[in-house]
C-alpha cells in the first residue's frame, strides 16, 4: 500500500501525457517520495493557473491529495491527484544543446528510478545540475545517479579482489566486471589516483567536487566509460534524447 504522501513537497515535472480532454498526467520528480504518477486535472484548460507552472526544468511546490484510480496502466496506488503547485525559484528554460541535455536528464530518472523510491541527495544533484548543463556537470550527475541507485561499483578497489588502487597504476572500468586492472581498446584508462577521486567526492557529496574529480579524470574517457555503464543497464533500450541530439548534429554537418 502506497504511504501517504506528506501535504506539500518540492517537485520538478520529468514528462507529462494526457489523461482526458482538460487534464494531464504528470511525473513528477519530488524530494521526499522519489518519483510519483500524479494526475493534474483541469491543467489542459487554457484559463488554468497550473498551465504557467507546470513546467520542465522549474522546482516547483505541490500538494496532493488522495490516490485516484488509474488510467492507462497506472494503478490506483500509483496514482494521486495534484491539489496546487506554484513556483518557487529555479532557472529559466535552457536553450540549444542545453535544452537536449535537460531532456537527457529527465530521461535518465524515468529510466532508471521506481516509483515512490526516495532519493533526496539525487534531486538536490539534479537541481543543481540543471543551473550548469555542461560537460563536467552531466558526468557528474551520471556518477551520481548509478551510485544512488546501487548500479556503480566502488571506485576505490579492485572489484574482484576488493584490494585498493594504485595510485599510479591503470584500471578500466567495465560495465559487466567493473574496477579491473589494466586497459585495453575497448574500455578507456584511468589513473588509480583518478578513480579514488571520484569515489571520494562521491561520498563527500559535494556536486562542485564530484564536478572537479570528473575534470581530473578527464571527460572524454570518463563519457566512453558511463556511456558503456548506462546502456549495459538499459539493454536494448536506447536513449531517445541522445539518439535525437545525433540527428541533428547530423543534418547540421
Amino acid at each position: 500500500m502506497m504511504r501517504r504522501p506528506p501535504a506539500v513537497q518540492q517537485a520538478f515535472v520529468l514528462h507529462h501525457y494526457d489523461w482526458s480532454e482538460t487534464s494531464l498526467v504528470l511525473d513528477l520528480f519530488t524530494r521526499e517520495q522519489g518519483r510519483m504518477a500524479v494526475v493534474a486535472k483541469g491543467a489542459k484548460r487554457p484559463y488554468s493557473q497550473l498551465r504557467a507552472v507546470l513546467l520542465p526544468f522549474q522546482r516547483i511546490q505541490v500538494s496532493l491529495s488522495k490516490p485516484v484510480r488509474g488510467e492507462g496502466g497506472e494503478s490506483a496506488a500509483e496514482v494521486v491527484t495534484l491539489r496546487g503547485a506554484e513556483w518557487v525559484g529555479g532557472n529559466t528554460l535552457p536553450a540549444g544543446a542545453a535544452l537536449f541535455s535537460g531532456y537527457y536528464l529527465n530521461e535518465l530518472l524515468l529510466k532508471f528510478l521506481a516509483r515512490q523510491d526516495p532519493h533526496p541527495a539525487l534531486f538536490d544533484a539534479y537541481a543543481q545540475t540543471l543551473a550548469r548543463l555542461d560537460e563536467v556537470a552531466l558526468r557528474a550527475f551520471e556518477l551520481c545517479l548509478l551510485a544512488e541507485v546501487g548500479l556503480l561499483p566502488d571506485l576505490s578497489v579492485s572489484t574482484t579482489t576488493q584490494a585498493p588502487l594504485d595510485a599510479q597504476r591503470l584500471y578500466a572500468l567495465s560495465p559487466e566486471a567493473g574496477v579491473v586492472a589494466g586497459s585495453d581498446a575497448a574500455a578507456p584508462a584511468f589513473s588509480g589516483a583518478a578513480l579514488v577521486g571520484l569515489q571520494a567526492a562521491l561520498l563527500h557529496g559535494s556536486m562542485a567536487a564530484l564536478r572537479q574529480a570528473c575534470e581530473s579524470a578527464q571527460l572524454p574517457p570518463l563519457r566512453q566509460a558511463l556511456r558503456g555503464l548506462l546502456q549495459y543497464h538499459l539493454g536494448h533500450k536506447p536513449l531517445r534524447t541522445r539518439q535525437v541530439l545525433l540527428d541533428v548534429q547530423k543534418l547540421l554537418e
